[in-house]
């Protein structure tokens, strides 16, 4: 437990929890001013009023230590050392100079629960509580006391369980708490690594392209090669903007925008493009053409980059599963590249996109090149037309 509070049953770990504990631990202890009373005024000889300070000191001490120590390793042991000897001193005085000395196993109980766990404390609490009335029974005039002690030994024993319980489920919910901040703090490293990987990826594809057009129609069209810059600058600038609102997490691709991107990325690459007309969205959750957007430009960025392929051919259709409707994109190009192996930081992210808006993704090689295929949730939207 952090700050300047410590718990129950925990061990304060700075000066100033020790001292705020010190501070707390004693104001409880100005209850044993009835055996402080009976040294001072209750008529025993010099040697029991020795032993009797002697005695008070040392259970003042050892009730001190158990409570400080509590928390350490080997602590249950000594706990329950701790009490024995607590209980056995307390006997001993009690026996011998009097009832007033029957208010220590009140400690001795509240000591059990603030630092045995309840499976334990349950039955030390009793046990203390036990062995005072037993004692009360035994001394002279004692059982005026039984009244009067036995119900704060059980109810502050088994009240310091309950506030022992209430400060472990305090610092379990806090530890909870920072656990899901940095669950929190994990899952929006990963959407801006994803959204980053695909944003980049695209676009310095798409720069990369263009600028090799540009420099090889620069010598014999140079109109044509300014034409170029001035798309490398647009795409330059729309990918700024990208990047501000992915880092800010506004950023909600659309499927007719990455559509039209399609297009001109796979004509830049000189890839002969088949795509479906702009979709009927009408009724798709918002989510769900996200994913699908996130999708075709992965796809897309893949098909520019890794496949070689001379073709490539965009699919959308709106198909109806036992699941629900479905909308599915399929992007098929006929190169020579594939998925490899093992799935790259694109294809990764695109499954964990696809899974979190409830889709799948599928990306296998064919005989004459590679198909992705993706599939998201359309919700009651009608039927959004196939490829052209």
């Amino acid at each position: 437990m952090s700050g300047t509070g410590v718990g129950i049953g925990q061990r304060p770990e700075t000066r100033k929890q020790m001292m705020v504990k010190m501070l707390w631990t004693g104001i409880w202890l100005v209850y044993l001013s009835a055996p402080v009373s009976d040294l001072l005024h209750g008529g025993h000889g010099a040697v029991a009023v020795v032993l009797g300070w002697l005695g008070l000191a040392g259970f003042v001490a050892w009730y001190l230590a158990l409570l400080f120590r509590t928390g350490r390793r080997n602590a249950q042991e000594f706990v329950l050392v701790s009490l024995a000897v607590l209980s056995a001193e307390s006997t001993l005085l009690v026996l011998t100079l009097g009832r007033e000395w029957l208010v220590l196993f009140v400690y001795v109980s509240i000591a059990s629960g603030a630092a045995l766990p309840l499976r334990l404390a349950r039955w030390t609490i009793p046990a203390a509580s036990a062995l005072m009335a037993i004692l009360a029974l035994l001394v002279a005039d004692g059982t005026d006391y039984i009244g009067a002690l036995l119900i704060p030994a059980l109810l502050g024993g088994f009240a310091m369980t309950g506030v022992r319980e209430l400060v472990r489920t305090t610092i379990e919910l806090r530890e909870a708490r920072a656990r899901v901040a940095q669950l929190a703090a994990n899952e929006e490293r990963l959407r801006l690594a994803r959204d980053l990987h695909d944003l980049l990826g695209h676009s310095l594809s798409l720069i990369t392209l263009k600028s090799e057009l540009a420099g090889r129609m620069l010598p014999a069209h140079p109109d044509k090669a300014a034409q170029q810059v001035a798309d490398i600058e647009q795409v330059s600038r729309q990918a700024l903007v990208d990047v501000r609102e992915a880092v800010s997490g506004f950023r909600r691709p659309r499927l007719a925008a990455e559509l039209a991107g399609a297009q001109v990325a796979l004509t830049a690459a000189g890839v002969t493009a088949t795509l479906p007309p702009e979709p009927d969205l009408a009724g798709v959750p918002e989510e769900s053409e996200s994913a699908l957007a996130w999708a075709l430009r992965e796809a897309v960025t893949n098909v520019v980059r890794h496949s070689g392929a001379r073709g490539c051919t965009v699919e959308l259709l709106h198909r109806q599963t036992l699941d629900g409707p479905r909308l599915e994109l399929t992007v098929e190009d006929d190169g020579s590249g594939g998925a490899g192996n093992a799935p790259g930081n694109g294809l990764t992210g695109l499954t964990e996109r696809l899974e979190k808006a409830g889709g799948t993704l599928e990306a296998t090689g064919t005989r004459r090149g590679f198909r992705l295929v993706a599939r998201v949730p359309a919700g009651s939207a009608a039927d959004v037309g196939s490829a052209s």
